[in-house]
């Protein structure tokens, strides 16, 4: 079983996710991207000491991007939006 710190990786700060965040009491989270919802849950749970409601994640896969003559690829990554229960807030999410 994965670590808290393994599964997540950082929080996802963006306008779309601060819109959730005020009005349905949802985060976005940068996770790895072989963890499932129920790892999500706990590893949200045991790090920020609140009750999960609803997990939902999304694979994005990495753009095509190019510079000059050279072209490479941005990693393919995992996204997790994560509704906690009415009342309950994440303090590090709160003071940015």
């Amino acid at each position: 079983m994965k670590s808290p710190r393994e599964v997540i990786i950082a929080g996802k700060l963006t306008e779309k996710g601060t819109k959730l965040r005020t009005q349905e009491n949802k985060y976005l989270f940068v996770v790895d991207r072989n963890s499932n919802k129920l790892e999500i849950k706990r590893a949200v749970e045991g790090l920020f000491k609140v009750k999960v409601r609803k997990v939902t994640t999304m694979n994005q896969r990495g753009k095509l991007k190019r510079m000059g003559r050279f072209e490479g690829k941005r990693s393919s990554w995992k996204k997790a939006i994560v509704q906690l229960m009415p009342g309950e807030a994440i303090e590090v999410f709160e003071t940015v």
